[in-house]
């Protein structure tokens, strides 16, 4: 089959599938391992919410304050863990900062108090802050241009498993010991995790003697110790993370407010509330898969960057508006868990492309690149949940917080317009 290049990225060439054994796809599992992971240890704390804040004395406003000291560090990291990620390889910095999260999420089953707490998931964040950049480093050098959205669309549809799995495992680690023990538990496998990992992995896919030539064909020209072109790029990157913080602002809201939303406004226990939290969070799977597969597809079938990137975009945001509009007016517990799930499926099709989009418009740089796109979710971290819970506190009312959302969706369709995937940058590397 001929290949045709569509703004710098190749779409078609040899397409055959990838060894089911070969290193780039024990690779690509391992980072789904980790995806999943990292997200049962950022949204564990969710689930534990109502057990935890009522053991602690904390109010709505101190919970949201809580959830939000994970994205300070979490966000304003992204760049440099990117950076980190370019400069030193995916390698160790994945070991050194997975040790710290590993350690956070154990030191949280420790916390006596609203300080500890915080203590614990301010580690937790810096921890996790290089983990998603530093991947999309390992991705953009391990796998072809073709396998971009796929790529990071199966990884996060595990991190959307791990969404998913966490209230059942952690609802039932408490019920069965404590909220502490499902800390001490995760934190453990963490650790397990990263072991694992430098063990396996080694930077440079070249050098890899399980690595075929047709394989290696198809792989970005090894580039060591780049040179970032800070302004440039942040320049390019500037649409996206504006698209990403309006994405983010909504799924922060399902990762840290979901399970006490069910709880307050429906009176559910804790036996129950994990089952539909977990329901409404696995939509996300089918969600972040379907996304990257199609818009893979639709650059194979139209050679059109710019469209296959764009439309994943403008239909998951819109369709996740459509869809989470009605929970302001509805009231039926089954009726409004339908309208969350498929909100929560149109919203995750945008994510694989946000995440490969750095790999197409600066993939020397993917590393950065990604982390300055994902400043924009760092930042919605942030300000998403303490904003949700003040707002509840103030008002007494979910329908204000979840309107926020649905303003946010609509400023987010209209800023995926100015992005423009088919130039990407190229600035002479130090090698």
């Amino acid at each position: 089959m001929a290949e045709t290049s569509k703004g710098g990225i190749s779409v078609g060439g040899t397409r055959g599938a990838a060894r089911l054994m070969s290193p780039q796809t024990i690779m690509l599992a391992g980072l789904c391992v980790m995806y999943m992971i990292t997200y049962i240890d950022r949204v564990n704390i969710s689930t534990a919410a109502p057990v935890l804040s009522k053991d602690l004395g904390l109010s709505k406003t101190e919970l949201g304050l809580v959830f939000s000291a994970f994205a300070l560090p979490y966000g304003f990291l992204q760049p440099f863990g990117g950076w980190f990620g370019d400069r030193f390889g995916p390698r160790w910095v994945l070991f050194a900062f997975g040790a710290l999260w590993a350690v956070a999420t154990i030191w949280t089953g420790f916390a006596s108090g609203l300080v500890t707490l915080l203590i614990a998931r301010f580690l937790l964040g810096l921890g996790e802050g290089a983990t998603f950049p530093t991947a999309t480093k390992a991705m953009a050098t391990w796998l072809p241009a073709r396998r971009r959205a796929f790529a990071q669309g199966i990884t996060h549809s595990f991190a959307r498993i791990g969404n998913a799995i966490a209230p059942p495992i952690v609802g039932f680690i408490i019920i069965a010991y404590s909220w502490q023990m499902a800390f001490y538990v995760l934190g453990v496998v963490s650790l397990v995790w990263v072991i694992w990992w430098v063990a396996f992995f080694r930077d440079n896919p070249h050098d890899h003697p399980r690595v075929t030539a047709a394989e290696r064909a198809e792989l970005p020209p090894a580039v060591e110790k780049p040179v970032v072109p800070w302004g440039p790029l942040a320049k390019k990157i500037l649409p996206v993370t504006a698209v990403d913080f309006c994405y983010g602002w909504t799924l922060w809201v399902y990762l840290t407010w979901l399970p006490s939303f069910l709880a307050g406004a429906y009176h559910l226990p804790i036996k129950k509330f994990v089952w539909f939290s977990a329901g409404v969070l696995l939509a996300g799977v089918i969600g972040d898969t379907v996304g990257g597969l199609l818009s893979d597809w639709l650059l194979v079938r139209t050679g059109n960057l710019k469209f296959a990137r764009r439309f994943n975009l403008v239909v998951g945001l819109l369709g996740s508006l459509a869809f989470l509009l009605p929970t302001l007016f509805v009231h039926d517990l089954i009726t409004v868990s339908i309208l969350l799930s498929l909100a929560f499926f149109f919203l995750e099709l945008t994510n694989s492309v946000l995440w490969a989009l750095p790999m197409d418009m600066a993939p020397q740089y993917a590393g950065t690149a990604g982390g300055m796109m994902n400043l924009g979710f760092g930042i919605a971290g942030v300000l998403s949940p303490f904003v949700f819970g003040f707002l509840i506190d103030r008002t007494g009312s979910w329908q204000v917080p979840f309107g926020t959302s649905v303003l946010l969706l609509f400023v987010g369709v209209l800023l995926a317009f100015r992005i423009d995937p088919t130039h990407p940058l190229e600035v002479p590397a130090r090698r």
